[in-house]
């Protein structure tokens, strides 16, 4: 009997779960306080949905426990606290302001935030048709944790500063339809899935999350903000990188087969 075919046992493993439904009730507290005005509250809160979310699948992983029904469950989860939640931060905090200009103007605001959520619906379901067969090291598109972590972190950086929603409302539009084509897109972003949790790594590393907590303590907003637009410009990058080496193996392969044809082409002449 194979021990990985966990969908024909009744129940399902507790710790996993635990930890996805942790970052359910974040998403749904997210929502919450997000409409009672709470904007940082409910940033941080979709923080702590990603927090938790990355470990739900480590420690599935680790412990051997993984399951169809764990898998469907954090989509669900994630759809919550990753699609849901964030959207309505930003309408309730700066899109819904739109509708002071004008009617267009409204319906743009929310058109945006339905936008972003859409995407991720998508972006979740494609990455769940795609689970068996898709590359570990790389998405294909921005994923919908790291979105929802640029939108809400961008949003407490401007709380934290003072700066009221309707004044960088045209910016959150462009900021949460952006994030959501993103989400849907196809470049590729670094997944960190294959670092290394159980094996001994440089002695750097261990300094760099030093440094990195020490500038995280200085300014949190600023530096989460710093460190979320650097990884979904980081796509981009590796988009292009990979792009042009996919067009150099191309002419590589063509120069190789045009080599070949010239060569018997002589040899033929010679005979």
């Amino acid at each position: 009997m194979n021990p990985n075919r966990n969908i024909s046992q009744k129940g399902a493993f507790l710790l996993p779960n635990l930890l996805t439904t942790g970052a359910l009730f974040a998403g749904f507290f997210s929502i919450i306080a997000g409409i009672k005005g709470h904007a940082s509250g409910a940033a941080i809160a979709v923080i702590v949905a990603a927090v938790l979310d990355g470990l739900d699948g480590r420690v599935a992983r680790l412990t051997n426990t993984q399951s169809d029904f764990g898998l469907q469950y954090d989509s669900l989860a994630d759809l919550v606290s990753f699609g849901l939640a964030p959207a309505l931060l930003a309408y309730n905090w700066s899109l819904r302001s739109l509708a002071d200009l004008s009617a267009l103007s409204g319906k743009l605001g929310w058109l945006a935030a339905f936008i972003y959520m859409a995407c991720a619906a998508l972006r979740l379901a494609r990455f769940n048709s795609q689970a068996s067969t898709a590359d570990k090291t790389y998405f294909q598109g921005l994923a919908s944790p790291a979105a929802a972590l640029t939108l809400v972190v961008t949003i407490w950086f401007f709380v934290d500063n003072g700066v009221a929603g309707d004044t960088v409302r045209w910016l959150i539009l462009v900021v949460t339809a952006g994030l959501g084509v993103l989400m849907f897109s196809r470049i590729r972003y670094f997944s960190f899935k294959n670092l290394p949790v159980t094996e001994k790594v440089p002695i750097t590393w261990i300094f760099l999350l030093v440094l990195g907590i020490v500038l995280l303590s200085l300014d949190p907003p600023a530096v989460t903000m710093a460190c979320a637009w650097i990884y979904v410009a980081s796509g981009f990058l590796l988009t292009l990188i990979g792009r042009r080496n996919r067009l150099a193996r191309r002419a590589r392969r063509r120069f190789l087969l045009k080599q070949r044809r010239i060569d018997g082409f002589g040899r033929t002449t010679q005979n």
